[in-house]
């Protein structure tokens, strides 16, 4: 069940859409803090001194987990994985444990961080072990803060950030969040059929223009290689045919029904280490099992196939 804290008070409830005309507002992260490589933020990039906490359900910690991976973090940076099924929020268990403080609920976490938070408990949540405080649970900036504060930790020659290229990955970044990336769930939650029918025009409408911009290019920015323009799409593509088309009634078209689009998934996943931070299992054991609003029987799919991750 999903919920909230108020002045560190656990709360069950859903997101309230009355007063958006049925339409889904995602909530805005409240941890902002910055790590830095010469610490001069307060947060200095060191080896093993941070902690993320992630679901692998989730889309926007599955931006860090890429992050992690091509960053070659893994070493640096520990992880502990939440249940994808919520109960009081985000939790853990006996075979997904949290391995800093031994927690049963990641909203534990936050009143570690602040006794007296209120909003919503999101993941990925960044973790400081040394001043025992969430550094960050805005995925975005995690994931730029892995690319460039732990370059002397990680794969320094790696840069999903290319200076050439920031103009246009902020622009790419800014469709493919307002329409893609959280246009699913603006489908999947609204709570009035005029709400569901703009979010799922501009849903279409951005991912048409994504398949002809890849007739043009290979990487989203005109890059020689992925950057982080295409991994924020790439999570929510690998999610897309398994749960949003059904459960969220993005239905007009499956990814791998747009040749190009699927091809370019296809791509991404088989990028060495990535297809390890993919669970399918994960994935469609939160969405429908986790929304009963939407999905009341909780009765997980058998299907479907997806071509991106069979072998070739």
């Amino acid at each position: 069940m999903s919920g909230y804290l108020e002045h560190g008070q656990w709360h069950d409830g859903w997101y309230d859409t009355r007063a958006t005309r049925g339409e889904f507002v995602r909530t805005t992260s409240a941890f902002r803090h910055r790590i830095t490589a010469d610490g001069s933020s307060g947060f200095p990039a060191e080896d093993g001194r941070y902690h993320l906490y992630v679901s692998l359900a989730c889309p926007w910690a599955h931006r860090t987990l890429v992050a992690r991976v091509l960053k070659r973090l893994q070493a640096a940076v520990t992880v502990s994985v939440v249940e994808p099924v919520m109960t009081q929020g985000w939790s853990f268990s006996e075979a997904l444990p949290d391995h800093l403080y031994g927690s049963s609920h990641l909203h534990q976490l936050y009143t570690l961080a602040d006794p007296d938070y209120s909003g919503r408990v999101l993941v990925p949540v960044l973790w400081d072990k040394q001043s025992r405080t969430i550094v960050s649970n805005e995925s975005s900036e995690i994931l730029r803060m892995f690319n460039d504060a732990f370059d002397s930790l990680g794969a320094g020659g790696v840069d999903l950030y290319p200076e050439p290229f920031r103009a246009e990955i902020d622009r790419i970044n800014a469709f493919v969040y307002d329409d893609i990336n959280n246009g699913v769930y603006r489908c999947g939650f609204a709570s009035g059929q005029a709400a569901y029918e703009r979010a799922f025009e501009r849903l279409f409408s951005a991912l048409d223009r994504v398949e002809a911009l890849l007739q043009e290019r290979t990487w989203l920015a005109g890059s020689p290689q992925p950057t982080e323009a295409d991994w924020r799409l790439f999570t929510t593509l690998v999610r897309f045919d398994a749960v949003y088309f059904g459960h969220f009634k993005c239905n007009r078209n499956r990814i791998e029904d747009f040749p190009r689009l699927s091809g370019y998934l296809r791509e991404l996943y088989r990028v060495p280490g990535i297809a390890a931070t993919v669970d399918i299992g994960h994935i469609k054991r939160h969405y429908y099992m986790s929304h009963p609003h939407i999905n009341p029987t909780r009765i997980v799919p058998a299907g479907p196939r997806l071509a991106f991750c069979e072998p070739q």
